[in-house]
Formats: structure tokens, sequence, C-alpha cells
């Protein structure tokens, strides 16, 4: 999928769009809590095939969040969270972080006042429906849930 967010420095740090930049200043900031911004993980390692190496797999999420317990949150900024907004790429590193760091990655949008944070995967629903009045006038029902700030449990909403 090919990326046009326009690189954005802000207190020092690089960002990918203006997305991931305002949600930096909306909930990251003021939150005081410690964070990496682009940390990268490997998800899967080098591997043997036919007697040639395979390359590891590696992901980069826009925000990881610190507690004193360690990770907390895992985000990565979309301008949406339909499949026109996550390429299924994106999804496959998710589901291989989740299950090689214990953690979900949580994807999010950031509006006006709140974000729209949506976790991908799961064979039971575990967030709220939405539903949207499409262009066509058909009713979509869409899964996610709203927070004004990063200070919830998620372990809590996937039972952890």
């Amino acid at each position: 999928m090919k990326h046009f967010g326009q690189k954005v420095e802000l207190d020092g740090i690089t960002f990918d769009s203006m997305k991931e930049a305002q949600f930096y200043l909306q909930f990251v900031k003021p939150s005081g809590k410690r964070f990496t911004c682009h940390e990268n993980f490997e998800v899967l390692g080098k591997f043997e095939v036919g007697g040639y190496t395979q390359r590891g797999m590696f992901y980069r999420p826009d925000f990881v969040i610190y507690g004193p317990e360690g990770r907390e949150h895992v985000y990565d900024v979309k301008t949406s969270l339909s499949s026109r907004g996550i390429d299924k790429g994106a999804l496959l590193r998710f589901k291989l972080f989740a299950r090689r760091y214990g953690l979900p990655v949580e994807v999010v949008v950031p509006t006006k006042n709140i974000f729209r944070m949506k976790l991908f995967g799961f064979t039971t629903q575990l967030q709220p429906a939405h539903p949207r009045k499409k262009r066509n006038g058909k009713v979509e029902i869409d899964h996610y849930h709203e927070f004004k700030s990063i200070d919830y449990d998620v372990k809590g909403i996937i039972g952890m």
C-alpha cells in the first residue's frame, strides 16, 4: 500500500503524518507517560528454506506507551478503521506482534476531541457496535471504542 502522509517534525520527533502528530499532541504528550515513537520490533525471525536464509519480518508501531509494568499500549495511527485504511500486510504484522509480545496493536483514528480504537483479528467481538449510514442508504455496523485519553486498560478489554 502506498502512503501519502507528509512527514511532520514536532518536539524533536519526526512523525509520518499529520494524524500521527495530532494523536501525539492530543493524547500521548498530555498523558505524561513514557513512550517511544517508531520503535522497531522483530515479529518473525529469519529462517532457513532450502539451504538459503529467509529474512525476518519487523513491525514499527507509531507509538508504544510504557507504564510501571512495561508496555501498556501499542498504537498504530490510521486515517480510517476500514479496509481502505489498513492493508492486509499491516493486519498480518499486527497479529504477529500480538503473538510474539502478548499485547494487541490498537489501531486508532484521532478526531477533534476523541480517538476511535479498534482491535483486529479476534474471533469474538470485544468492542461495542456503532451503526453508520453509507452513501447508498444502507446501514453498516462497525465495532470500536471511543476514548478521550490513553488512560484505559486494553488488557481489561481483551480479558487478560
